[in-house]
């Protein structure tokens, strides 16, 4: 199983603002001992990828782990799906180069949803060759629903798996297949939109849309919970994933310095085991 730290953070956030904002945000990072990074061409265009290339020079290599993904490529300004063996081979290619790195820990296929077939005879077996070559360490798949990913699991050699939104205090559809699958595979899980993309950590979005008020009143009943436990919703929001054995890293995102130090704390912050069962009632 590929081996990352409990702690990830997502450089989705840093690709638009100030590149000094991006940096910082990324020294902090790492000097709060978070070791593992995700990036992809989408993120502005390739601007993610040499931020965090830009942040990670001179460091130690051995000392972090790097994912990026391929499927979605930039061509000119902007970024195209492209799951063709030749589009895969050039997207790892051009994200070395913006990495400043010659090789790289995960290549995640990017949202393949439309491209399952394509993604599966051409560009799965070009990412399985560049792994037989030393050029990435393992093969992921990057997505927001949990079929998709279950259907690779039992049909590739996939080593990880990063699932955004869907095992959270607010939708555990993952464990339905997903992360059963993943367990008997040996494949390690990545959960990353812990927050439902805000309304887990005081925002009023879910799932890049405004709230229902189903979801406002859930969101309320847990919050309730969580202070009755002397704990943060959003500190709970982070650790939940980790509550299931197939899980080994949480993924977040972060703008700034002070984003990171934020989450850190509360990533460290210890929760009573009562608490888990209480949410859950």
């Amino acid at each position: 199983m590929t081996v990352l730290g409990p702690l990830g953070l997502g450089t989705a956030p840093l690709a638009g603002g100030e590149a000094g904002a991006a940096q910082a945000a990324l020294e902090t990072a790492l000097a709060a001992g978070i070791d593992y990074f995700d990036t992809a061409p989408l993120y502005g265009a390739g601007s993610a990828e040499r931020r965090l290339g830009s942040a990670l020079a001179g460091v130690d290599r051995a000392s972090y782990k790097v994912s990026t993904k391929a499927g979605r490529r930039v061509v000119g300004d902007g970024v195209e799906y492209d799951f063709s063996a030749d589009g895969i081979a050039r997207s790892v290619e051009d994200s070395l180069t913006r990495l400043g790195l010659d090789r790289v820990d995960i290549v995640h296929l990017h949202d393949p949803d439309n491209h399952v077939r394509q993604a599966l005879d051409e560009a799965y077996p070009v990412l399985d060759d560049l792994r037989r070559q030393g050029v990435i360490g393992a093969i992921g798949i990057g997505v927001n629903s949990p079929e998709i990913p279950a259907r690779f699991v039992r049909e590739t050699d996939l080593d990880v798996v990063l699932i955004a939104g869907r095992y959270t205090l607010l939708d555990r559809s993952a464990a339905d297949d997903l992360l059963p699958a993943a367990a008997d595979r040996e494949v390690a899980v990545i959960a990353g939109g812990v927050f439902n993309s805000g309304i887990l950590a005081g925002g009023s979005t879910y799932d890049y849309r405004p709230a229902s008020p189903e979801i406002v009143s859930r969101v309320e009943q847990l919050a309730k919970v969580c202070t009755s436990y002397d704990v943060s919703l959003k500190a709970a929001a982070m650790r939940f994933p980790t509550t299931h054995p197939a899980v080994t890293t949480v993924l977040i995102g972060c703008a700034t310095a002070a984003e990171v130090r934020e989450n850190v704390e509360l990533w460290r912050q210890p929760l009573p085991a009562e608490l888990w069962t209480a949410l859950d009632s």
